[in-house]
């Protein structure tokens, strides 16, 4: 079977492309504001069991935490998110599920094909696609279904990924339904199904496909997005082209996206079954080391925040104010507010929220801790959004790791 031309745009060999990438050359030294955090060496060790990984610089990527190799799986250093409000290109997490990635793409020779249940057909190149509409701008959080998922307890299985799974983006692109309007979706149109070029290395290894619903697809908010941080999309975050579905798990946001499949029935490929399931109650989470009776496709984001500041051990001097600074994220709906707690949770007061860049965005905030006594303090953020939802105090749990959204906490030393 002959793959798409575009698959086999790369000549490097495993090794060629190992070493193009900067993984046959460990211990490379860092500089600027993560080397402190990083440490020189080349490692970094997360906060759980066999937490120990190596960082590795992959092209158009600074030094990002090595998960596996094959498929690349890169996580974004955790101090990045104290950088700034977006999360740049060459610091943004990379999550592949086949191992056969494009590692070169030519932009003039790229189309995206559109069938199905649709009246006409569609080959679109790339200029054709910035012209069926003007572009549009979004900022918004892409989060790993599994980020922060080596915290879980009892442990899971799959990637034992920290907090660094996530990014936030200014996303450049056209709505999806400008597309879907130019092909005209015909009765009975149900799903719309996304591919693009990874693929697996061996038969039988399940292409990644991901669906929506018609309605959602539809909904002006989904986009296919060409640019990250006003410059084109990084290969490894999907160029030329990936779907961005604001507010919902990165599983859907399908990248190097070449093909899509208007159908008249459910889609149930391996990755919406039996893949990426959550369980199919209230909380989406059972008693831990239990099976769900019933389960659903993970969706929507959970609302999250984090102290980036400062980290676990860090020492504060008693009696002198510092500002302590994070982030917040929900599905969209918003957040209303973030309480700050330095007493574990005891008592809390309200944090200040920096500017907004829009609903489906990471939101700054800051507070003023004056630590007052020597020893530890057990500093903690938790997140309401507009219609209520918060955090939970305690670690909801399920046998995926998904979802996580616990009020994370952050010891400190005041000396």
């Amino acid at each position: 079977m002959s793959l798409h031309p575009l698959r086999l745009a790369s000549a490097l060999s495993r090794r060629g492309f190992l070493r193009s990438t900067g993984l046959l050359a460990a211990g490379t030294a860092l500089s600027g504001p993560l080397t402190q955090a990083l440490g020189a060496a080349g490692r970094v060790i997360l906060p759980f069991e066999n937490g120990a990984r190596e960082l590795a610089t992959y092209p158009q990527k600074r030094p990002m935490i090595l998960l596996t190799a094959r498929p690349p799986q890169l996580e974004t250093p955790f101090a990045v998110f104290n950088e700034g409000i977006l999360t740049p290109n060459d610091a943004f997490f990379v999550r592949y599920h086949l191992s056969g990635i494009p590692t070169a793409i030519d932009p003039t020779a790229f189309r995206l094909r559109v069938h199905g249940r649709v009246a006409a057909p569609l080959e679109l190149s790339l200029d054709s696609l910035k012209s069926l509409a003007p572009p549009v701008d979004l900022v918004a959080v892409n989060q790993c279904s599994g980020n922060s998922r080596g915290h879980f307890t009892p442990r899971v299985n799959g990637g034992q990924l920290s907090h660094g799974a996530m990014g936030n983006a200014r996303w450049t692109g056209i709505p999806l339904k400008a597309v879907l309007d130019k092909a005209g979706l015909l009765p009975g149109a149900r799903q719309v199904a996304f591919n693009g070029l990874d693929h697996a290395p061996l038969p039988g290894t399940p292409d990644y496909v991901k669906a929506l619903e018609v309605d959602h697809a539809l909904d002006g908010e989904v986009m296919l997005a060409w640019a990250m941080n006003g410059a084109d999309l990084p290969m490894l975050n999907g160029y030329p082209l990936r779907l961005v579905v604001p507010g919902y798990y990165g599983t859907y946001w399908v990248k190097h996206v070449d093909d899509i499949d208007v159908l008249d029935q459910p889609f149930t490929g391996f990755w919406m079954t039996p893949a990426y399931r959550i369980p199919d109650n209230p909380s989406h989470s059972v008693e831990p080391g239990t099976t769900p009776e019933r389960t659903i496709p993970i969706d929507r984001l959970t609302i999250r925040s984090f102290i980036t500041s400062v980290t676990e051990g860090a020492t504060l001097p008693t009696g002198r104010v510092a500002e302590i600074r994070g982030i917040a994220f929900d599905s969209g709906h918003g957040i209303r507010e973030v309480l700050f707690s330095s007493d574990a949770g005891r008592s809390w007061r309200p944090a200040e929220l920096g500017a907004s860049l829009g609903r489906y965005s990471f939101r700054e905030w800051r507070i003023a801790f004056k630590p007052a006594s020597r020893g530890q303090h057990t500093l903690m953020s938790r997140a309401m959004n507009r219609i209520g939802e918060t955090q939970p105090l305690e670690p909801l749990w399920n046998p995926a790791g998904y979802r996580r959204n616990v009020i994370e906490r952050v010891n400190v030393e005041a000396v």
